[in-house]
């Protein structure tokens, strides 16, 4: 037994550290219910799920890369909500690294930029938009090197911050429009905005256990509403699909009327 808890403990202490390692092993092996109850517990819990959310978030973007790359377009998705999402995320992870944050904490936040900046790529390379190509590979390339040297005061950094909330809601703002208008979601993946509902959810009980930041509480409460909203759209509106179908519908009977007037004439 004395093993076990030497292993659990081992494990646990990168963890939460050597305190509440061996406090929550002791508590744990003991059968103690006050456990639930403990601090220790809880940044257990919070440090749980924000490396879940950190190896989610590695492949979060893929079903929306994987939906584009099968219909062959990037219909229905918008451009300058994804370019305002990723200016965003680089203001939120450089704040981060900066601020020197536990990386359980904001993890997600690189790989999805890395995810967003893919899909970037192939929106403007699908409408041969190629002069948007070179200008947001050139803006991205440039922010995310001032944001992360010295080259910004951190008071600037903190500013940039508070302001990347209001980019992040601009961002969504344009595809919940475009989605209202078209009827449906057109190519956006409900896998991809559901995982991202959840994540930033997540977020806001490990930001309030482990960093307890102000700026980015608002920030994930935000995210939180947002992709709350989209992935409502997702679940009742449908995808293309249904556009899809509509539109092959139109078609088959203005083909069965040119066929009926070709034959009457």
């Amino acid at each position: 037994m004395e093993q076990i808890q030497q292993v659990a403990n081992t494990l646990l202490e990168p963890l939460v550290g050597d305190q509440c390692s061996t406090k929550i092993v002791d508590q744990l092996f003991a059968l103690n219910p006050e456990l639930i109850k403990d601090k220790c517990f809880s940044l257990l819990i919070s440090k749980g799920l924000g490396l879940g959310i950190i190896a989610g978030s590695a492949g979060v973007k893929v079903p929306q890369i994987l939906k584009i790359v099968k219909s062959g377009n990037a219909k229905g998705i918008s451009l300058i909500s994804y370019v305002l999402e990723t200016l965003a995320l680089v203001i939120t992870l450089s704040y981060n690294v900066r601020k020197e944050n536990p990386f359980s904490t904001y993890g997600e936040v690189a790989f999805v930029s890395i995810q967003n900046f893919i899909i970037l790529l192939m929106l403007t390379t699908y409408s041969k938009s190629y002069i948007s190509l070179f200008a947001i590979s050139t803006l991205f390339t440039a922010a995310a090197y001032a944001l992360l040297s010295d080259i910004l005061p951190s008071e600037i950094l903190l500013s940039l911050q508070w302001v990347s909330i209001l980019t992040s809601t601009a961002s969504k703002l344009p595809q919940i429009y475009t989605n209202l208008v078209n009827g449906n979601t057109g190519q956006l993946s409900a896998i991809t905005v559901g995982l991202q509902f959840i994540g930033a959810a997540a977020r806001i009980f490990t930001t309030l256990r482990e960093v307890q930041d102000q700026v980015i509480l608002v920030s994930f409460l935000v995210a939180t509403a947002l992709n709350g909203v989209l992935f409502a759209q997702v679940l009742l509106t449908g995808g293309g699909g249904a556009a899809g179908a509509t539109g092959s519908k139109k078609a088959s009977k203005a083909g069965k009327k040119g066929s009926k007037k070709g034959k009457s004439e």
